[in-house]
C-alpha cells in the first residue's frame, strides 16, 4: 500500500479516482489547489486566514462547511468526506500568479497560451510534488485521461494516450519532467467517461452528472480578452486588421482578442470565410486571409520536453503523429531535432491554424514522445 496524494478539483474525475485508489488499497490524500481568480478574495477556514507557502496544510473541520466560496472545492470536500479520506486546501495564489502573468504576457505579444499545460507542469506535475515529499507521499495522482504503461528494458513509464479518445488529455502532460513519471498515477486513464460518471453515481457522489470544465479557471467571466486588458490597462494594444493583400477592413480593440486560425468574432463583414492568419503584434496589426493561406506544412517549436528515455538525435528524420492543439487530431509527419534544440515538423497534408504560443506534441503510436512551443 503506497501513501498517495490525489489533486482533486471537485469533477467526477478526480473524485472516481480517489475511490479507484481506495479500492487498490492506497492510503490517499485529497488536496485542493486554492489558485483561481476568485481566490483572491479573503477566506479562511475555521476562522483561521488561509497561509500562501508550500507546504500549507489546512486540515478538513467535520464540523464545518468551511468559508471558501468556490463549488468546486465545496464539492472536493463532500467527496472526500464521502469516501472517508483526509482533505487539504493548499492556497498556491502565489505560485499561481506566474501562470496568470504568463497567460497575459503571451496573449499582449500575439501568441496563444496553454495556460492548462503550464498549470500541470509547475504546479499539478510540479508544487505538489513539494508537498507529497512533505508528507511522505510517495504518488501524485490526477484524474486526467492518459495512461502509464511500464515497459521492460526502459528507465522511464511511456506516457500514453487514454482509452477513451474523445477524452484524452495526454497532450497537455508533454511537460512533465521525465524523471517524474515513475511517482505518477492516471487512475481513470483506463476507463471511458460513461463508465466513469457510472462508477461515481453508484457510488452515491453527487458530482456523478457535474458538467465538466470548459473554461480557463482563472478567467471567471469566462472573456479572456477582457482579463488580459484589465491587467494591461496602461498599454494600447489596439490597432487595424487587414488583408493579406494588405487592405486595411475595420479595426480591433486589442491583439489579445485573436488567435490563428480563428473565425468568429472579427468584428468585420467579408461576405465569405475569413480567418486570423497572423498577428503583428509590434504593429498591433490583425491579418486575415481565406482559408487556404492558413494552410502551414511546416513548423518550428522551441523549450522541447522529450518524455522517452532518450532524445532523439540531432539531425536524424523520425516519422510520428503530431497534434498542434488539444483539440485537433493527431495527424502524420516527419520530425527531427535541429542543432539548438527545436523541433522542426513537415506535415504530410498541410495543417490549418498553426498558432505561435501554442504546443505540438508528438507521438508514435499511442505513446507521448514529447513537444514544444511552436514559434
Amino acid at each position: 500500500m503506497a501513501r498517495i496524494v490525489l489533486a482533486m478539483s471537485g469533477g467526477v474525475d478526480s473524485s472516481v479516482a480517489a475511490h479507484l485508489l481506495l479500492d487498490a488499497g492506497h492510503d490517499v490524500v485529497g488536496v485542493f489547489m486554492r489558485h483561481g481568480e476568485e481566490s483572491v478574495a479573503a477566506c479562511a477556514l475555521d476562522g483561521e486566514p488561509i497561509p500562501t507557502l508550500l507546504p500549507v496544510v489546512q486540515q478538513r473541520a467535520d464540523h464545518k462547511q468551511g468559508c471558501c466560496s468556490a463549488s468546486d472545492a465545496a464539492d472536493a470536500r463532500r467527496v472526500a468526506d464521502r469516501l472517508g479520506i483526509p482533505f487539504y486546501a493548499l492556497n498556491l495564489q502565489a505560485e499561481f500568479r506566474q501562470i496568470i502573468d504568463y497567460f497575459v504576457d503571451e496573449y499582449t505579444t500575439g501568441r496563444t497560451p496553454n495556460p492548462c499545460v503550464m498549470c500541470n507542469n509547475w504546479l499539478k506535475f510540479g508544487r505538489l510534488f513539494d508537498y507529497a515529499d512533505s508528507i511522505g507521499a510517495e504518488f501524485v495522482a490526477t484524474g486526467h485521461y492518459a495512461r502509464l504503461a511500464h515497459r521492460a528494458g526502459e528507465k522511464y513509464p511511456a506516457l500514453c494516450k487514454g482509452v477513451d479518445d474523445g477524452k484524452d488529455q495526454s497532450y497537455v502532460l508533454f511537460g512533465i519532467a521525465r524523471e517524474l513519471l515513475p511517482r505518477m498515477l492516471l487512475p481513470v486513464g483506463d476507463y471511458h467517461k460513461p463508465r466513469i460518471r457510472e462508477l461515481a453515481a453508484t457510488l452515491g457522489l453527487r458530482v456523478a452528472e457535474k458538467k465538466d470544465s470548459q473554461e480557463i479557471c482563472f478567467v471567471t467571466s469566462g472573456k479572456h480578452d477582457e482579463f488580459v486588458r484589465a491587467r494591461r490597462a496602461n498599454v494600447d494594444m489596439s490597432g487595424e486588421i487587414v488583408t493579406t493583400a494588405g487592405e486595411v477592413v475595420g479595426t480591433h480593440p486589442g491583439i489579445e482578442r485573436f488567435t490563428v486560425g480563428q473565425r468568429k468574432g472579427m468584428g468585420v463583414a467579408m461576405g465569405e470565410p475569413y480567418f486570423v492568419v497572423r498577428i503583428e503584434p509590434a504593429e498591433r496589426r490583425v491579418v486575415i486571409g481565406k482559408k487556404e493561406e492558413l494552410a502551414r506544412t511546416t513548423l518550428t517549436a522551441q523549450r522541447v520536453n522529450w518524455l522517452t528515455d532518450e532524445s532523439p538525435v540531432p539531425g536524424e528524420l523520425f516519422r510520428c503523429t503530431a497534434k498542434i492543439r488539444y483539440n485537433s487530431p493527431r495527424e502524420p509527419a516527419q520530425a527531427q531535432v535541429l542543432a539548438d534544440g527545436r523541433l522542426q515538423l513537415t506535415f504530410d497534408s498541410p495543417r490549418y491554424g498553426v498558432a505561435p504560443g501554442q504546443a505540438v506534441v508528438c507521438y508514435t503510436g499511442d505513446r507521448v514522445l514529447g513537444g514544444g512551443w511552436i514559434e
